[in-house]
């Protein structure tokens, strides 16, 4: 075999149809920008705090490793064996799986609508932060007149404010996707994560000179070793990971499958792991060394101004920037922080979607992306730039995340690892250049550890929703937005499984030239139709 076959082969897929990243180093940057979101900012530090302190070090650390990590490698080699998105690569393991792969879809759908209102509002704070424009009571001003929530009621009611910055997030994840996987989500993780690295760095060596910040971090790092004995800390650990590292949703089954066939996956597993753990330890460091500050401001213990998710960014946060010596900067950082860390995670989450419509449809990556985004856009906007936005949002995600991700994770892992017994196929793929090699400790990790850490998350989230109603929203509310979306999720995945696919996809196993040992083939292609050469007009911009 020629040099010059290797050189136009050894990575087909990103000069096909579906495109794909042009090196490990933008593939591993892409995942990091997946995995790093607005929870590893606002939820960790707090799930830490209240979970520990110190000693949750101890069930992070071991749910990071005997489930996170093995489950995220799960993922990689679904997605880089069958070169496909979600549903494609899960029908390329079974036709009956293919419905995992559209439930996946529909989550994912569901989360771009609502965390795009998030990012817009993280947006318009950015700018908030010069001036303060909160005054004297950041509740009152972020529920009143920024969000003009109102009664818990579901509204028409726009709220112009919200509207604008979130048209234009939409406007630039409609730019970046129709760009494609090396030109739009590739380009961007390469300038953003570095950025958004650098910017909360910046961030946190500020916090940490501010009075009280030694009370903050106290706080967070003094261990409560009883604690380890508590199973909902564990619960806690296991959940904490499942949702940072964006796995068990199809994501980075979507991601590794862009990726050359002879990338070693297993390390940039490793990679992307540790460094979604370490960003969460410099938010953690960063947000209680604010929090003490404004403790130690307030006359109080740091007990009694910590929190997490909303509350932190956008009421605790500016209460900060209004007391702390150069707020306003603290603030910028902040802000713009969330809007980074956001922006690299939606457009993964839609991607998804994207992926999984041009594989089954054989479209365009530009129709593929208008066909989604528009509609995402446009739902998003109608739900959540109104002023009842901020409840169905809040309840739309506890029930997306707890009942939508963590149940079809657990089943996925579940059917992939017993139903279907290709834990083993899988492994020896990931083994073919994946160092370290992984046996059968992995497939103990990936079909006994993982499961059972997912149940009892699952088994404790339940338990305290049906204790009592979830932040004492009304009935309607949370069956409407929360059990029913729940439900109706893996109905419409199993349903969209029903549909053809295109003409001439391959489905009996993983594609012709996927086997990363096997040598180059100058004909080999994600799917041997005509349209997947490139030339063919279809190639990862949409461009003709």
């Amino acid at each position: 075999m020629s040099a010059t076959a290797g050189r136009a082969t050894a990575q087909p897929d990103q000069e096909g149809r579906r495109g794909g990243f042009s090196s490990r180093r933008v593939f591993i940057l892409a995942a990091i920008g997946s995995a790093v979101g607005l929870g590893n900012i606002w939820r960790f530090p707090y799930v830490a705090y209240e979970n520990g302190g110190g000693a949750f070090v101890v069930p992070y650390l071991v749910a990071l490793l005997t489930a996170g990590i093995p489950f995220l490698l799960l993922d990689y080699a679904i997605g880089h064996r069958n070169r496909g998105s979600a549903p494609l690569s899960f029908a390329r393991l079974r036709r009956g799986a293919e419905g995992l792969g559209w439930w996946q879809v529909g989550i994912c759908f569901v989360i771009a609508i609502y965390y795009a209102a998030v990012i817009a509002w993280a947006l318009r704070y950015t700018f908030f932060s010069l001036d303060e424009a909160w005054g004297a009571d950041p509740e009152g001003f972020f529920f009143g007149e920024f969000l003009q929530a109102g009664d818990v009621e579901v509204t028409a009611d726009v709220v112009p404010g919200v509207l604008v910055p979130l048209a234009l997030v939409w406007l630039a994840v409609l730019a970046i996707m129709v760009l494609g996987v090396q030109r739009g989500i590739g380009a961007t993780s390469v300038i953003f994560i570095p950025v958004l690295v650098l910017a909360f760095a910046a961030l946190v060596v500020q916090a940490l000179f501010l009075p009280g910040a030694a009370d903050g971090l106290d706080a967070l790092f003094t261990p409560d070793w009883s604690a380890l004995t508590s199973a909902p800390v564990w619960a806690a650990a296991f959940g904490q990971i499942f949702f940072s590292l964006s796995i068990g949703f199809g994501i980075m089954i979507t991601y590794a499958s862009y990726v050359g066939r002879r990338e070693d996956m297993v390390g940039s597993g490793l990679v992307v792991g540790f460094s979604n753990s370490g960003f969460e330890l410099l938010a953690g460091i960063g947000v209680f060394a604010a929090l003490g500050f404004m403790a130690q401001a307030g006359g109080v213990a740091v007990g009694e101004v910590a929190s997490g998710g909303i509350g932190l960014a956008f009421i605790a946060f500016p209460t900060i920037i209004s007391e702390a010596p150069a707020g306003a900067l603290i603030g910028v950082l902040f802000f713009a922080s969330l809007v980074i860390a956001g922006i690299t995670s939606l457009v993964s989450v839609i991607e998804v979607v994207i992926s999984a419509v041009r594989d089954k449809l054989d479209t365009s990556r530009r129709a593929a992306t208008v066909a989604v985004v528009v509609p995402a856009a446009l739902l998003s906007l109608a739900l959540f730039s109104t002023t009842s936005g901020i409840y169905v949002l809040d309840v739309v995600d506890h029930f997306v995340n707890q009942y939508g991700i963590l149940v079809v994770a657990l089943v996925s892992m579940l059917v992939v690892a017993w139903a279907l017994r290709a834990l083993t196929g899988l492994g020896e793929h990931l083994n073919v250049h994946g160092r370290p090699r992984v046996g059968t400790g992995w497939r103990v990790l990936t079909s006994v550890v993982a499961p059972v850490g997912l149940a009892l998350v699952l088994v404790f989230a339940l338990r305290d929703d049906l204790r009592a109603p979830y932040e004492d929203y009304p009935s309607w509310l949370l069956l409407v937005f929360g059990w029913l979306l729940a439900a109706v999720l893996p109905l419409v995945g199993f349903l969209l499984a029903r549909l053809p696919w295109r003409a001439g996809t391959h489905l009996d196993g993983p594609p012709p030239g996927s086997d990363p040992a096997a040598p180059l083939d100058v004909t080999a292609t994600a799917d041997p139709t005509p349209r997947d050469r490139p030339g063919s007009g279809h190639d990862e911009g949409g461009l003709r």
